[in-house]
């Protein structure tokens, strides 16, 4: 997360050699949960070498220059969009009083902010737009991240599925934006069939040295949707999708997933994804059910992390050795407030319902995620109303009202439990699979605490200052306007990932294992 917070604040170059959600901050997640099970005690993060490398993407640059410089260009940046807000703030209570109407009218501004921060040639989605104070009057301070992370380009094709669904958008509109990005997609420069983890939307240059396993498998979930959903473009989605084989990022002696490959150092990450209960769950489902990996690898990953670990928030219950299909693990699990959960890393709401925009787990897992699911969120909402005394709940990724960028979580929902800070809209969203009555009730009251703009909720409130983040992130927008799509319409969008041939072939391995016996 350092290289976003620093170019959210301006004062990193806008290209980043590494992506500030796997790169850096991933390497806090599973680094010293590993050494842990071989024996060493080592707290804390590092970064890898190669990981903070430049990409300098030398036509933008070139464009930048025939325009006066990087500063001069920023207009021409902001004019490359396709819209921009005509006010600040919405009057909360003009907001419809019932709940299906409410969440309808939430995912109507959602979309057309979504709508409006694109690149109008590449059609790419811009990262992040930090609004000023008033950006209607002077646009001159509003910030605009004009690079994008291919996360957030799977997402933006589930999100334009799902405006289809809601009637936001013509299912022939909807079938030329996909068409569109395709096009842009098939221009990018690939590594190994894979795309990089940034790319400049202006100039579509290349701005990372990271092919990344976890957005990656993002991407490929989005083409997933849209081939079940638009058969004219089937055949290019497929192609997309064969191209890249996740045995790239698989280790067979650890029998864990890489966090990406390096292509400036021709070598892969030295950091694996060894947590279980984290959102590359769903890219190890995508591996196996391409036959890319083997099922064993579901198994490999940790659920709770040996007592002996000191540095967890609490010591594991339950741990024992578990067999299923011939491969031997180990369970266990977490227990605050009378609520039984398998941890993730850091206790934010992203790990843990992130990949339930497209897999309901509830129906696939009964014993295991599902369940897990529900009890995050409810503790997610019992630990910051009655333990922390917050107004409102729900804490992720997320900006800040002071323009950084951060992680933030419950941390006694994390082995390692990342502290609590910004409150984030996206949380309550993501909720509304699993607990509907109190995610709705969540939104309501962070819409009430001036955080309501035009193109829907901002992206993150101080829940102690009320100080509010006029900021909108692709990726966190998305994951909004994606979850009340699935809410509205009874889960359209999941169903139409698990019809995947990909997904039909791994989601019913999951109803094997039973996280509480």
């Amino acid at each position: 997360m350092i290289v976003l917070a620093l170019l959210l604040l301006g004062v990193a170059p806008r290209v980043a050699g590494a992506a500030p959600w796997d790169a850096i901050a991933r390497v806090l997640r599973l680094a010293p949960a590993e050494r842990c099970e071989l024996g060493t005690n080592v707290v804390g993060g590092e970064t890898e070498p190669g990981a903070r490398d430049l990409v300098v993407p030398v036509g933008k640059k070139a464009w930048e220059a025939a325009r006066g410089g990087e500063e001069a260009a920023k207009p021409y940046i902001r004019a490359r969009l396709a819209g921009w807000p005509s006010r600040l703030l919405v009057d909360p209570t003009a907001l419809p009083a019932d709940d299906r109407a409410f969440v309808r009218r939430l995912a109507e501004d959602t979309w057309r902010g979504l709508q409006a921060f694109v690149d109008r040639e590449s059609r790419l989605p811009i990262d992040n737009v930090l609004l000023g104070d008033d950006p209607v009057v002077d646009r001159s301070k509003a910030r605009v991240g004009d690079y994008t992370n291919v996360t957030s380009v799977g997402l933006r094709m589930i999100a334009t599925i799902g405006a289809r669904e809601l009637g936001l958008v013509t299912p022939d509109a909807a079938t030329r934006e996909l068409a569109a990005l395709l096009d842009t997609l098939d221009g990018l420069e690939t590594h190994g069939g894979f795309f990089f983890n940034y790319y400049d939307t202006t100039s579509r240059e290349r701005t990372s040295n990271l092919v990344s396993f976890v957005d990656s498998s993002w991407l490929t979930a989005g083409l997933m949707v849209v081939r079940a959903s638009v058969p004219s473009l089937a055949a290019r989605c497929t192609a997309l999708i064969d191209r890249g084989d996740y045995g790239f990022f698989y280790d067979a002696a650890s029998r864990r997933m890489s966090h990406g490959y390096y292509v400036h150092l021709h070598a892969r990450s030295k950091f694996h994804y060894g947590v279980l209960y984290a959102e590359s769950r769903l890219g190890s489902l995508i591996a196996i059910g391409k036959g890319d990996v083997p099922p064993a690898h579901w198994y490999a990953m940790v659920r709770t992390f040996p007592p002996a670990c000191g540095w967890q928030t609490q010591p594991p219950h339950g741990r024992h050795a578990k067999t299923i299909d011939g491969t031997r693990f180990f369970g266990g699990w977490y227990e605050w407030g009378g609520t039984r959960y398998v941890p993730s890393w850091g206790g934010s709401m992203f790990e843990a319902l992130l990949p339930t925009l497209v897999v309901d787990e509830r129906r696939w897992a009964p014993s295991s995620l599902g369940p897990n699911d529900v009890a995050h969120a409810d503790v997610q909402r019992r630990y910051a109303l009655d333990g922390l005394g917050y107004p409102v709940w729900g804490m992720s990724p997320s900006s800040t009202p002071q323009g950084a960028y951060g992680e933030y979580g419950v941390r006694v929902l994390g082995s390692l439990g990342y502290g609590p800070g910004a409150v984030t809209p996206h949380a309550a969203a993501l909720a509304l699979g699993v607990t509907p009555e109190a995610a709705i009730a969540d939104l309501r009251a962070l819409a009430t605490r001036s955080a309501y703009g035009e193109y829907g909720l901002y992206d993150a409130v101080d829940p102690r200052t009320g100080t509010v983040a006029h900021a909108y992130l692709a990726l966190d927008q998305a994951m909004l306007f994606i979850a009340a799509t699935n809410w509205l319409t009874d889960g359209v969008l999941q169903r139409r990932f698990e019809s995947d041939p990909i997904a039909a072939h791994a989601l019913p391995m999951l109803a094997a294992e039973h996280f509480f016996d």
